[in-house]
């Protein structure tokens, strides 16, 4: 069987000039070779493609793959990470991963949220804000928190995103509007313990591998998760398994969110626990990082006895038996 990758190297891109914030959710060349290699041990025949301009130049050519292990994020519009999915299913590939449906619908979190609270699950209070008459309206109960509607990787929250005035709220939504345009999700800040859940399978076949909880060190006072303290993870945080009770409850809430949006073979849901120990739906990432060393999902799927191999097979399995493979 014929595996097509998919993916966007950062390294790519920083050569073109973008910086390293810009490309913070793009792959390292460690990570196309470890899945390569994996699939490869799998028994499957790979054949590397890159990002959307090249899989188009590669399909006007003909050429054509049982199935694609695709991870490229994209790089521009809303619906990026759906691109390469709408395009593969233009010519009727099948692919790893979640549908341009649900790709489109959860990089944008204030959307993703509209979908949660309607289904009934637990989240947060929020607004969304997309210009700067938006702001006047948020009428949320204090403290609040301010991040991109449509970036992952911590990117675009500081110690500035947790806001406790009106004030605050002005300022910081003026500076983000200018860098992320595409607006922004204000909601109200939950003070208790977070943790993230690694998903397998998709839909209701989806299965908890584990979770984690993200213990922030006493040097950070913050206790934000941001794009500099997952760069620094090492440092800033310590990952731990949670106990019994609390795991149940992150993992109930993780898999009703999973099949509610319908994501498929593998991902993470993130959460967290509110004033009254309630656990709450953060968000979801459909498209998780397989960075053997520094991505969330490997990291905890490892502390739960799983190896990259393991994952790497997984995710197969469910992709292939979608696709009747």
């Amino acid at each position: 069987m014929i595996i097509g990758l998919t993916y966007d190297l950062r390294s790519d891109y920083l050569r073109e000039g973008y910086s390293e914030e810009e490309t913070a959710e793009f792959d390292r060349e460690s990570t196309i070779e470890a899945i390569e290699t994996t699939l490869e041990q799998l028994g499957y025949q790979t054949d590397r493609i890159g990002h959307i301009r090249h899989l188009t130049g590669r399909l006007a050519k003909g050429d054509r793959w049982d199935l694609v292990f695709n991870i490229s994020e994209g790089m521009y519009g809303i619906g990026r990470e759906a691109q390469v999915p709408a395009l593969l299913d233009a010519y009727r590939i099948p692919y790893t991963f979640s549908d341009a449906l649900v790709l489109s619908l959860t990089l944008h979190k204030g959307m993703t949220k509209r979908v949660m609270r309607d289904g009934g699950i637990a989240t947060p209070d929020f607004d969304i804000v997309e210009c700067e008459e938006d702001i006047a309206r948020v009428v949320l109960e204090y403290p609040l928190f301010v991040k991109p509607c449509s970036e992952g990787t911590g990117k675009g929250i500081n110690a500035l995103s947790k806001v406790n005035t009106r004030e605050e709220l002005f300022s910081i939504c003026h500076n983000l509007l200018t860098r992320y345009p595409s607006g922004l999700l204000v909601e109200e800040y939950l003070p208790g313990r977070e943790f993230t859940v690694g998903i397998l399978g998709s839909g209701k076949e989806g299965y908890a591998v584990g979770l984690m909880e993200i213990v922030y060190k006493k040097e950070d006072t913050n206790n934000i998760y941001s794009y500099e303290t997952k760069s620094d993870y090492l440092k800033a945080v310590e990952y731990r398994i949670p106990e019994e009770d609390i795991s149940r409850k992150c993992i109930d809430l993780a898999l009703r969110s999973w099949q509610l949006l319908g994501c498929r073979d593998g991902g993470r849901v993130d959460i967290r626990v509110d004033r009254n120990g309630v656990p709450n739906f953060i968000e979801v990432n459909p498209l998780a990082g397989l960075d053997k060393v520094h991505s969330d999902l490997p990291i905890l799927a490892y502390m739960h006895g799983y190896d990259f191999e393991r994952i790497i097979r997984e995710i197969m399995v469910s992709a292939t038996r979608r696709a009747g493979l």
